[in-house]
């Protein structure tokens, strides 16, 4: 979808299931937009339907598969994207009756990841990931097998093929997965050899801003822009506040939908997660959804066995904030579209265990107060493994400094 600089005419399809509120599809077929965009398409259009459940053969209903031919015969479409994980049949019988290329969800992601991909880890985790995804599909990729079904011929030169090619998929898996079990091995031996800081790392939805805050908070120069999955490899930078060193290490976004063995592909790189002592879990809250993905976030971190974690809340892109004035004749309860930052301060943050801070990293507002917040915890960290250290004094937090070192 990336290559050559050509951009594939889109649309989107969405589904959503009659006990699912309206507005969810809408809001779920602009984060795919979002996915779209940055794997490079353009979106000329959009379809959406509610139904009990899917279409076990064609996802939707062949009403709406009619009126969605219609406007790929009339609009150049070229590439038809789906919001949700489809079957290897669907997808095979979708593309002989859409006449283009279909993809899901899953697949747009994985086609991201590689253009992401720059470290050799990175890439092995997304090859990985892209022939688990690949295997079960072989079939329906192989279009000339249609003229052999039904038995006579169905041992041809074909058939012969896919056997070939799976064979040969399930070796590269097997070498794939025991690479990333020597670089996961090596990545222990860094981490021994990090000695007794205490290591902090960024979570969060994708795009929420981590990478800007890394370069905020260590001048490390990591790749940032407003697009998804905008970096996939770790960074770890050694950070100092006031006479206070610490490790912080900068990792892949999260999203809603993100398929099971996608999580298991990149385990040696959310290893980093699950080692730290402390996570930043940053959010953006001018995002309308931001609390779902508060969810995301959290559901995907007990997936990896990493729930218990202590952890500071940093609501990011203040400034992009925005709220609608309330009627002040309206004595209807107030809705979250008319909160204020002050609002959604006594809300359930108020009563959260972990600490909360309100920055925007972009224009530096609130980072001295994260520092401080910063200090603290990792400061509580230190003392409690080495108590008898006597290098951190309590009131060197005030003194704020960074440094960037490998």
């Amino acid at each position: 979808m990336h290559k050559n600089n050509y951009q594939e005419r889109a649309v989107l399809v969405g589904v959503s299931l009659k006990t699912d509120p309206e507005s969810k599809i809408d809001e779920y077929l602009d984060e795919l937009e979002f996915l779209a965009y940055t794997a490079g398409a353009r979106v000329v259009g959009r379809f959406k339907q509610r139904l009990d459940r899917p279409d076990p053969k064609t996802y939707v209903r062949q009403g709406k598969l009619a009126e969605i031919k219609d406007f790929i015969d009339k609009n150049k479409v070229n590439l038809v994207i789906f919001d949700d994980d489809l079957t290897p049949a669907q997808q095979a019988r979708l593309e002989k009756e859409l006449g283009v290329k279909v993809v899901d969800r899953t697949l747009l992601i994985l086609d991201i990841f590689a253009m992401r991909a720059n470290t050799a880890i990175a890439k092995a985790q997304v090859e990985l990931a892209q022939y688990e995804y690949i295997l079960p599909r072989l079939k329906g990729m192989w279009t000339h097998l249609e003229r052999q079904r039904g038995g006579i011929g169905l041992r041809g030169p074909g058939e012969k093929q896919l056997e070939a090619d799976r064979r040969h998929i399930l070796r590269r898996i097997k070498k794939l997965k025991q690479d990333l079990e020597k670089y996961k091995n090596q990545i222990k031996v860094q981490r021994k050899n990090r000695g007794k800081l205490v290591r902090v790392t960024l979570i969060g939805y994708t795009n929420v801003g981590k990478s800007t805050l890394m370069n905020v908070l260590t001048k490390a120069g990591v790749f940032a822009e407003n697009k998804l999955f905008a970096t996939l490899d770790t960074t770890t930078r050694k950070v100092v506040i006031g006479n206070l060193p610490f490790l912080l290490s900068d990792t892949v976004g999260f999203i809603r939908k993100l398929p099971h063995h996608l999580v298991e592909s990149f385990k040696t790189t959310l290893e980093e997660v699950k080692d730290s002592d402390l996570l930043l879990h940053v959010v953006d809250i001018s995002h309308p959804e931001f609390e779902e993905h508060i969810r995301v976030v959290n559901k995907t971190l007990q997936d990896l066995g990493a729930a218990d974690k202590d952890m500071i809340l940093v609501f990011n892109k203040i400034d992009a904030y925005k709220y609608e004035e309330k009627d002040p004749f309206d004595l209807t309860p107030k809705e979250k579209k008319n909160f204020t930052i002050d609002d959604w301060r006594k809300t359930w943050l108020a009563r959260t265990e972990n600490k909360v801070v309100f920055i925007s990293a972009k224009e530096r507002i609130g980072i001295d107060q994260l520092r401080k917040v910063l200090y603290e915890e990792v400061r509580k960290i230190h003392v409690q493994r080495y108590p008898y250290d006597d290098f951190i004094y309590p009131d060197q937090y005030l003194k704020f400094s960074t440094q960037d070192s490998d």
